[in-house]
Protein backbone atom coordinates (compact mmCIF):
# COMPACT_ATOMS: atom_id res chain seq x y z
CA UNK A 1 0.00 0.00 0.00
CA UNK A 2 1.33 3.43 -0.94
CA UNK A 3 1.72 6.13 1.70
CA UNK A 4 -0.38 9.27 1.30
CA UNK A 5 1.44 12.04 -0.56
CA UNK A 6 3.13 14.68 1.61
CA UNK A 7 3.77 17.96 -0.27
CA UNK A 8 7.43 18.97 -0.37
CA UNK A 9 8.83 22.31 0.77
CA UNK A 10 8.55 25.10 -1.83
CA UNK A 11 12.27 25.93 -1.55
CA UNK A 12 13.20 22.32 -2.35
CA UNK A 13 10.81 22.44 -5.30
CA UNK A 14 12.79 25.50 -6.46
CA UNK A 15 15.97 23.39 -6.31
CA UNK A 16 14.32 20.79 -8.56
CA UNK A 17 13.12 23.44 -11.00
CA UNK A 18 16.59 25.04 -11.19
CA UNK A 19 18.14 21.64 -11.86
CA UNK A 20 15.59 20.99 -14.62
CA UNK A 21 16.17 24.38 -16.26
CA UNK A 22 19.95 23.85 -16.30
CA UNK A 23 19.42 20.48 -18.05
CA UNK A 24 22.35 18.96 -16.23
CA UNK A 25 22.71 15.38 -15.06
CA UNK A 26 21.84 15.09 -11.38
CA UNK A 27 22.44 12.35 -8.82
CA UNK A 28 19.10 11.51 -7.23
CA UNK A 29 18.65 9.38 -4.12
CA UNK A 30 15.05 8.28 -3.62
CA UNK A 31 12.98 5.65 -1.86
CA UNK A 32 11.48 2.82 -3.90
CA UNK A 33 8.07 1.26 -3.16
CA UNK A 34 9.67 -1.04 -0.57
CA UNK A 35 11.31 1.88 1.27
CA UNK A 36 14.82 1.09 0.05
CA UNK A 37 17.09 3.90 -1.08
CA UNK A 38 17.89 3.86 -4.79
CA UNK A 39 20.29 6.07 -6.74
CA UNK A 40 19.68 7.35 -10.27
CA UNK A 41 21.57 9.73 -12.49
CA UNK A 42 19.63 11.70 -15.05
CA UNK A 43 18.22 14.95 -16.32
CA UNK A 44 14.87 16.18 -15.07
CA UNK A 45 12.60 16.28 -18.11
CA UNK A 46 9.41 17.36 -16.31
CA UNK A 47 7.93 18.26 -12.94
CA UNK A 48 4.18 17.72 -12.89
CA UNK A 49 1.15 16.96 -10.73
CA UNK A 50 -1.40 14.22 -11.27
CA UNK A 51 -4.24 13.46 -8.89
CA UNK A 52 -2.90 15.83 -6.17
CA UNK A 53 0.51 14.10 -6.22
CA UNK A 54 3.68 15.73 -7.60
CA UNK A 55 6.15 13.80 -9.74
CA UNK A 56 9.49 14.21 -11.47
CA UNK A 57 10.07 12.51 -14.83
CA UNK A 58 13.66 11.97 -15.90
CA UNK A 59 14.83 11.99 -19.51
CA UNK A 60 15.21 8.19 -19.40
CA UNK A 61 11.52 7.77 -18.50
CA UNK A 62 11.92 7.07 -14.78
CA UNK A 63 9.22 8.74 -12.69
CA UNK A 64 9.75 9.61 -9.01
CA UNK A 65 7.14 10.92 -6.59
CA UNK A 66 8.59 14.12 -5.13
CA UNK A 67 8.00 13.15 -1.49
CA UNK A 68 10.08 9.98 -2.12
CA UNK A 69 13.21 12.00 -2.96
CA UNK A 70 15.94 11.76 -0.32
CA UNK A 71 18.38 14.12 -2.06
CA UNK A 72 19.39 15.61 -5.36
CA UNK A 73 23.06 16.47 -5.89
CA UNK A 74 23.57 16.39 -2.12
CA UNK A 75 20.64 18.73 -1.33
CA UNK A 76 18.56 16.75 1.17
CA UNK A 77 14.79 17.12 1.16
CA UNK A 78 14.56 16.67 4.94
CA UNK A 79 16.88 19.66 5.49
CA UNK A 80 14.26 21.89 3.86
CA UNK A 81 11.28 20.41 5.68
CA UNK A 82 12.71 21.28 9.09
CA UNK A 83 12.84 25.00 8.36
Amino acid sequence: MTRPYVPIDCEFHDVLEATAVRRRVAVIHHLDDDGRTRVLEGRIADLYAAGAVEYMRLDDGNVIRLDRIVSIDGERLDAYQRR
